[in-house]
C-alpha cells in the first residue's frame, strides 16, 4: 500500500468542493464531518479514514475510489476494477440476476488474463461464494 498523500488529497477536495460551489461549512455539513476537521483535511493536516472519504465523495457526488487512490489508500488498478463493478451494479437496466451473471462473467475474464479477483470484506468473492485458496490452471 502506497503512503498516505494527504497534502494532493487535500488540494483536491479543495478543487472538487470548489467546483460543486460548495462552502467548507456545507460540504462539512453533507458529509457529516466537522468543518475544522474538514478545513484540516482540505490543509493536509489531518489524514481521514476510508470512511470519512467515503461520506465527502458522497457529498461531492464523486468516486469515493478516486479519492482512496489520492489518499494513498488503493492503487489505480485497484480503483478501476472497482469502478467497473460500480458501473455493473448501478445499471438500472439490469436486474439482480443480470448483474451477478456479468460480473462472473467479467470475473472470468480477468482470471484468464492472469489477474487477481476481487475478494470482499465478508471473504465471498464476486458471486457469494466462499474464497478458497487460489489454484493454478
Amino acid at each position: 500500500m502506497a503512503s498516505l498523500n494527504v497534502g494532493n488529497l487535500g488540494e483536491y477536495l479543495r478543487e472538487q468542493r470548489r467546483t460543486a460551489q460548495l462552502s467548507l461549512r456545507q460540504l462539512a455539513d453533507a458529509a457529516g464531518v466537522s468543518n475544522p476537521y474538514l478545513s484540516q483535511i482540505e490543509r493536509g493536516l489531518r489524514k481521514p479514514s476510508a470512511e470519512v472519504l467515503q461520506q465527502v465523495a458522497k457529498a461531492l457526488r464523486i468516486s469515493a475510489e478516486t479519492l482512496y487512490v489520492r489518499a494513498g489508500i488503493l492503487d489505480e488498478k485497484e480503483r478501476d476494477e472497482l469502478e467497473t463493478r460500480a458501473v455493473i451494479l448501478a445499471d438500472p437496466s439490469l436486474n439482480e440476476r443480470q448483474k451477478q451473471v456479468l460480473l462472473q462473467i467479467y470475473e472470468s475474464f480477468r482470471k484468464e488474463n492472469g489477474f487477481d479477483t476481487a475478494s470482499y470484506d465478508d471473504g465471498s468473492d464476486v458471486d457469494g461464494s466462499d474464497v478458497g485458496p487460489k489454484q493454478a490452471s
